[in-house]
């Protein structure tokens, strides 16, 4: 686990955090220590002066139905609530005629009537209340409608979220022919219910959190009780209740503020849109962190492994599924060594190519008149400038523009002499290789080491590239997530955990959860079903 030192916060950093914290104080926290009036007059023009002239701040005076005519008044955000909840079930519940339903000592004074309200007279399956004004503004601001009475000293919070939202859709990033087609959304509610569909198991626990100052992003973190790695657990923890910033929009900004190695291009945190992913996951003793407003789902502690795995892998065969990832290996390993190989064969050991192949790749660089590392540098910048491109392009153009222009711009040079037929291929080679990736974050990361390992090769040639992968091999040695080690099963090496790393065993082998991960239950097969089997047997 790591270690509590925590690097030393600079001066200018010190003043801009202490600098933060006083605005708060002045304008947030003196909110805490304000209790509702008693009076309806006071509590709305309290509501006011803290929203200001917000034009979607909804405030509705009426009176309650009974012959004391109460006042009220609800506070809502349009757009933030459904309108057929406040006005069939609130409105509609209290402004018609409530004397036949009401006893004599319910309606004789205002607290009465307003327990009544609360534990009859609303039809909403989740009411609270509350006599603190930042309470009651946190509610508005969540998309509840506030109910405030006069001459009651406290206000009801009503349960009328209905923003708008988008379906249950396939997962644009994560895609399979077999498997599941329903991905996570933006609600964090769908999401959990997502998992809940597929793991039904009373020992799963959720436990809601809040983060950023200003956003008050509603967080959850989800686990298996008696399966979870608990250190994993306890540490997740401190270290989101540890975030200070003001706003949280994505799970992206959790992940950069609870990862051990910051500095380190591989990532330590899995994102997903799969809940069959997650489902896999947690079964494994992992930890899932949902946010809301994001269809991307943090799961954790990573290993090295399992971004070239996929949920597909588990779906087929496992001959099929051994096959499917050894091709990922592969190709991960041609994205990342091969135009460093071809600059260090044709610029240091061409008596290591086939006399046939030397005059062919000879021919073609007769007339490039740049040496072999600028010549690849080139090509794959603008293979990278072409990538991004297509990316930030309308859907229907974006890979259309990247195909053609990535045809154009390789015959173009070719023809003009700036670069070699051979450097085409090498180039295309590459990057098909990147795409064969299932995790998006883990292929950025070979992208990224892509150029220094052919600046290596340029000068070293294959020494060049061996030092470096030895440089890699040992950093990632070095880095752990949340405690676990980054190479395991490899490095410590764990011979049963090797059953599901480049080969895939069958489902029927892998008896047991991973051993990294310190779990009470380690049996994933149950005791009673391997009696049987041996029985059989």
């Amino acid at each position: 686990m790591s270690s509590n030192w925590r690097k030393p916060i600079r001066a200018r950093e010190f003043r801009k955090h202490k600098q933060r914290k006083k605005y708060e104080n002045e304008i947030l926290e003196h909110l805490d220590h304000i209790d509702l009036s008693r009076s309806i007059e006071e509590n709305l023009e309290m509501v006011r002066k803290v929203f200001g002239e917000s034009d979607d701040v909804v405030l509705r005076e009426f009176n309650i139905a009974t012959e004391s005519r109460l006042r009220a008044a609800i506070v809502y955000i349009d757009g933030l609530t459904d309108r057929n909840v406040i006005d069939e079930y609130i409105l509609g519940g209290l402004m018609i005629d409530l004397e036949g339903k009401l006893n004599e000592e319910e309606g004789r004074s205002p607290e009465h009537l307003f327990n009544w309200i609360k534990d009859k007279g609303l039809t909403i399956n989740e009411v609270g209340q509350t006599n603190k004004l930042r309470k009651l503004i946190d509610s508005i601001l969540s998309g509840d409608c506030v109910i405030l009475f006069d001459r009651v000293d406290t206000a009801l919070l009503a349960n009328a979220k209905g923003w708008e939202k988008r379906g249950v859709q396939e997962p644009q990033t994560e895609s399979v022919v077999r498997g599941p087609r329903d991905g996570f959304e933006e609600t964090l509610r769908v999401n959990t219910a997502l998992v809940r569909r597929r793991l039904k198991d009373p020992n799963l626990r959720v436990k809601n959190l809040q983060v950023g100052q200003k956003t008050h992003t509603d967080i959850c973190i989800m686990y298996i009780e008696g399966v979870v790695d608990q250190d994993v657990l306890d540490e997740l923890l401190r270290r989101v209740s540890e975030i200070n910033t003001d706003i949280i929009i994505e799970s992206g900004y959790i992940e950069q503020f609870i990862e051990d190695h910051p500095w380190s291009p591989f990532p330590q945190i899995q994102n997903t849109e799969r809940p069959d992913k997650v489902v896999a996951n947690l079964a494994e003793g992992k930890v899932a962190l949902f946010v809301d407003g994001t269809p991307f789902v943090l799961i954790l502690p990573a290993l090295l492994t399992q971004f070239y795995h996929s949920p597909e892998d588990y779906y087929e065969r496992f001959i099929i599924g051994t096959l499917i990832r050894f091709i990922r290996v592969l190709s991960m390993l041609i994205a990342l060594l091969l135009p460093s190989l071809y600059i260090a064969f044709s610029s240091f050991h061409p008596e290591m190519i086939p006399s046939k192949l030397v005059i062919a790749m000879a021919a073609g660089r007769s007339t490039v008149p740049f040496p072999s590392i600028l010549e690849a540098m080139l090509m794959e910048i603008s293979i990278e400038i072409l990538r991004e491109a297509s990316i930030r392009l309308p859907g229907p153009i974006g890979p259309t523009i990247g195909i053609v222009g990535a045809l154009v711009v390789g015959q173009a040079s070719v023809q003009a002499g700036i670069v070699s037929p051979i450097m085409v291929i090498v180039v295309a080679l590459t990057t098909i290789g990147s795409f064969v990736s299932p995790s998006y974050n883990a292929a950025i990361a070979l992208r990224m080491l892509r150029f220094p390992v052919m600046i290596a090769a340029a000068m070293f040639g294959l020494y060049g590239i061996m030092l470096f992968i030895i440089v890699i091999i040992i950093h990632l040695c070095s880095i752990k997530s949340f405690g676990i080690p980054y190479m395991a099963p490899f490095t410590p090496m764990r011979t049963q955990d090797s059953k599901d790393t480049i080969i895939r065993a069958p489902l029927y082998m892998m008896k047991k959860r991973p051993s990294p991960f310190e779990s009470k239950n380690k049996q994933r097969i149950a005791l009673n079903s391997l009696k049987k089997e041996d029985h059989n047997e």
